[in-house]
């Protein structure tokens, strides 16, 4: 794949204009404040595994409207003083799958609840266990397009609800600090990260790996790679839905929410990546914290040769060092 944007030194610089819908502040707000009327109390249900020095548990959680969202809890085994905790959230297509397949945190002495991803766990991995119960209007197959006529109704509304969910929940689990929460993700999990970092007060730490959702109208005019082809596909068909449909991503992109986030932030990017593109990735990173009254800790780390990795075990490496200075 070769390089797929703009030049590192105009990347590093790239600040554009975009927009911010009127209301942007209330409609989350109102949001959040529905999903948490409307939650019930979350469910811990321990679980006997061949793992011996991990504990877990099978978390159900009530994320968007009420919707019931599963997750794993782990903990190293043995240690009952409340740990500082890692929320994660997995990239496009895949669900929580079995537990043994993500167990670096608790192994690096981390809490880590990862958050089931609603109507996904069918392309990748081992699969999931989470519905999305909510009807949609005429959708292109794929998930972002479902609802997209309105930010109300809207999957990623959904989805990012969930994860804010997520982090009220894990901040109530057994053994966690509730004052040290960090969150984690790459490409769909990238962006949910980020989107709560800007939603949730109480994220101390956000591990951002090419994020989607980010300056969302350039990523649909430079890359036809799902799933923001799902969205170009969907107004080739339905042209004359484009402004509302344009309206609706405004209210979900993450450079918006990034501007809100008092988190420090550790981020990835490729530079050959063309699902993410890089220049999307660095709108989101340069605008993070600027509507923050405190200095942010950012830091980004550039890949030259990589595409849609993030880094891969090499990221998780500068993670793990990079966590333990801040949480």
């Amino acid at each position: 794949m070769p390089f797929v944007d703009l030049p590192l030194a105009e990347l590093e610089r790239y600040h554009p204009h975009v927009p911010e819908p009127e209301g942007l502040d209330a409609f989350w707000s109102g949001t959040l404040a529905a999903a948490r009327a409307a939650a019930a109390p979350p469910h811990a249900a321990r679980v006997t595994t061949a793992l011996e020095l991990v504990d877990t548990w099978d978390v159900t959680f009530t994320g968007h409207g009420g919707d019931r969202v599963r997750g794993w809890f782990t903990r190293p085994a043995g240690r009952d003083e409340p740990l500082p905790v890692v929320v994660e959230y997995l990239g496009y297509g895949r669900g929580r799958g079995q537990v043994h397949e993500r167990l670096w945190w608790a192994a690096a002495g981390y809490a880590h609840l990862l958050m089931d991803t609603r109507g996904q766990g069918a392309q990748h991995g081992t699969g999931g266990d989470t519905p999305d119960p909510v009807g949609s209007g005429p959708a292109t197959p794929g998930f972002l397009t479902r609802g997209i006529d309105d930010p109300a109704t809207a999957y990623w509304t959904r989805l990012v609800t969930d994860a804010v969910r997520a982090v009220d929940t894990a901040r109530t689990l057994p053994g966690v600090d509730p004052g040290r929460v960090a969150v984690s993700g790459t490409s769909q999990g990238g962006g949910l990260a980020v989107a709560v970092a800007g939603l949730h007060p109480h994220v101390r730490a956000a591990m951002v790996n090419l994020p989607l959702m980010c300056h969302v109208e350039r990523a649909l005019a430079i890359t036809d790679a799902d799933p923001y082809g799902e969205i170009a596909r969907h107004l080739s068909v339905r042209r004359e839905d484009a402004d509302r449909v344009l309206r609706t991503l405004a209210h979900l992109d993450g450079v918006h929410l990034a501007r809100r986030a008092g988190a420090a932030t550790l981020f990835s990017v490729g530079l050959r990546d063309a699902i993410c593109p890089p220049s999307t990735v660095f709108a989101a990173y340069n605008a993070w914290g600027e509507h923050v009254d405190a200095e942010v800790d950012r830091e980004i780390v550039v890949y030259p040769w990589n595409g849609h990795d993030g880094g891969d075990a090499l990221q998780l490496t500068r993670q793990l060092t990079w966590l333990r200075d801040h949480l």
